[in-house]
């Protein structure tokens, strides 16, 4: 199970840390991600990590405003997120895959969080 916390209602310009949380002892985990939908668009892939390597990928819109980490004993990944601008505005869900690597693809994703508003006022 994956539960995620962290969203609200923000500024323009403004910060929030979303943060996700696996549990479960039999929960593999090699690689985790964050994706976001907009009302009427598609999911889209944001950021995810690597549990080995820690190798991070970002979707060119947020390269450089938003940063994602993990903590392979807690099993969490975080996303801070800087400079937020009203196009950020969605409902983001955590996912996690037990097979490496990190992928941009939501299809080779396993396991879903149920989603966390962020709202971006201009």
């Amino acid at each position: 199970q994956l539960v995620e916390s962290g969203g609200g209602l923000v500024q323009t310009g403004g910060s929030l840390r979303l943060s996700c949380a696996a549990s479960g002892s039999s929960f593999s985990i090699r690689a985790m991600g964050w994706f976001r939908q907009a009302p009427g668009k598609e999911r889209e892939f944001v950021a995810a990590i690597s549990w080995g390597g820690g190798t991070s990928y970002y979707k060119d819109a947020v390269t450089g405003r938003f940063t994602i980490s993990r903590d392979n004993s807690k099993k969490t990944v975080n996303l801070q997120m800087d400079r937020l601008k009203p196009e950020d505005t969605a409902v983001y869900y955590c996912a996690a895959r037990p097979h490496p690597p990190a992928t941009i693809s939501a299809d080779t994703y396993e396991y879903w969080g149920q989603g966390t508003q962020v709202t971006v006022s201009s």
